[in-house]
């Protein structure tokens, strides 16, 4: 970028702290309403457990299943030459207002410690419509560069609720494709995710809550918490389709294609099931949380598992490894039968997980998890720890010093290792802080 646009930014990013600052002191004043009671749901987890035993591991093997090639092009054929990320950013019709623009209600949403070096609130047409919540955030930050085609880029991953709005749009999923080479002026383009039916000749929504997602490569992996027995979704940031016909109606219609008003869809190229059936409580985990972690050789998946906020049951995080070979690009490494074993496992006493990252600093000797959690309550402001095998931290607030100092409704994490920012969101903002100031927090 221009020299000029980095001071503008420093200088915006100076008012925009000044703005955020104010906001955190007035937080940080009602964080001492928060009663004792309140503030222990967030007990100290300690350290992370270790699993190792096969009953343990053999829970989190999942199997590939992989959309035949001719149904991607058979509905390539009939839709048109799939399109990538440059050609949505090209036709974004959607603004994110810079901090500094968004009102109080929407600052009161963001982290009280660390306070947010960046802050954005979504455009008016996307947040006064019922129903739809964001959950999840990913970024082109895998690059080697931090740019996917020519662009920089923030994915956010929203979902419908299963309960409100008009019937067709229950429980599906959306994308925000975020141009984000301008920090003062960050647009976005929506694109529905679809799953292609009856061999690439109609695709349907997919009706799935999209918790987190995960960027790789030309791969985007999300999370499937809804019907079926796929935990993970996943799609090619290539093959992104245009609708021809604007109307309600999601799949092949008179005249041609549909997506409930939208522009764009992205389908399906795979998913993945666990082997020992579907999720529960006792079985196979429900992922809530996923990250790159592009550290690890070959770089690796992270997941943490749901379980409910202030419940007693500890929860899971792991890890699987990216595929090396290039005719897989972005696709988890599989056996021979198609089968992926997780590399690590590990219990947490932290519950009601929304957000996870893995990073280990150079030279350091283990690697740390930052687990981000709802309160007990499910409203309010949630915590983030930073775990190991030795012991947690977490920021403390308020005169009662609660660990309650996160967003409200916190959504995903994502490290884009480039410029060393944590990307998260509020039920109401996107936010980035940088790593150093989040460990800075947790002392």
């Amino acid at each position: 970028m221009k020299q000029r646009g980095r001071h503008r930014r420093r200088r915006r990013g100076t008012a925009l702290r000044a703005v955020l600052t104010g906001t955190a002191l007035a937080l940080t004043a009602a964080a001492t309403l928060i009663s004792t009671s309140q503030a222990q749901v967030t007990e100290r987890p300690g350290a992370l457990k270790p699993l190792t035993s096969p009953a343990d591991t053999g829970l989190l093997r999942l199997r590939e299943h992989l959309v035949p090639a001719r149904t991607l092009d058979t509905l390539a054929a009939s839709m048109g030459r799939p399109v990538g990320v440059d050609a949505v950013l090209r036709d974004a019709d959607r603004t994110l207002r810079e901090g500094s623009g968004c009102d109080d209600t929407d600052h009161a949403s963001l982290p009280v410690s660390p306070s947010p070096a960046r802050a954005y609130c979504w455009d008016p047409a996307d947040t006064g419509v019922p129903g739809w919540r964001p959950a999840s955030v990913t970024t082109s930050g895998d690059a080697d560069d931090g740019v996917r085609g020519t662009h920089r880029v923030l994915l956010s991953g929203w979902t419908h609720s299963t309960r409100t709005g008009p019937g067709a749009e229950r429980g599906l999923a959306r994308v925000a494709v975020v141009d984000a080479d301008d920090p003062d002026r960050l647009t976005y383009r929506w694109v529905l995710l679809v799953v292609p039916v009856d061999g690439g000749r109609d695709y349907r929504g997919l009706a799935s809550r999209v918790s987190s997602m995960v960027w790789y490569q030309d791969k985007l992996l999300v999370t499937a918490r809804r019907g079926g027995s796929a935990v993970l979704y996943v799609y090619d940031l290539d093959r992104i389709q245009r609708a021809t016909v604007d109307g309600p109606a999601i799949g092949r219609v008179p005249g041609g294609w549909s997506a409930d008003g939208y522009g764009y869809v992205m389908p399906a190229v795979g998913s993945y099931s666990y082997t020992a059936g579907r999720c529960s409580a006792s079985g196979a985990p429900c992922p809530s949380a996923l990250a790159l972690d592009s550290g690890t050789a070959p770089a690796s998946l992270v997941a943490a598992e749901w379980t409910s906020p202030g419940g007693e049951g500890p929860a899971r995080l792991w890890r699987y490894a990216f595929s090396t070979d290039p005719r897989r690009a972005g696709l988890l490494a599989t056996d021979g039968a198609g089968r992926v074993d997780a590399m690590e496992e590990y219990r947490t006493k932290v519950t009601g997980i929304r957000g996870v990252l893995s990073y280990r600093e150079p030279g350091a000797e283990r690697t740390s998890w930052y687990v981000g959690r709802l309160p007990g309550s499910q409203d309010g402001h949630g915590g983030l720890w930073r775990q190991d095998t030795r012991g947690a931290k977490a920021a403390e607030c308020g005169a009662d010093a609660t660990h309650r100092c996160w967003a409200e409704s916190a959504g995903s994490l994502s490290y884009w290792r480039q410029t060393g920012e944590v990307w998260s969101l509020s039920d109401r903002m996107l936010f980035a802080v940088p790593l150093a100031e989040l460990d800075r927090s947790l002392g």
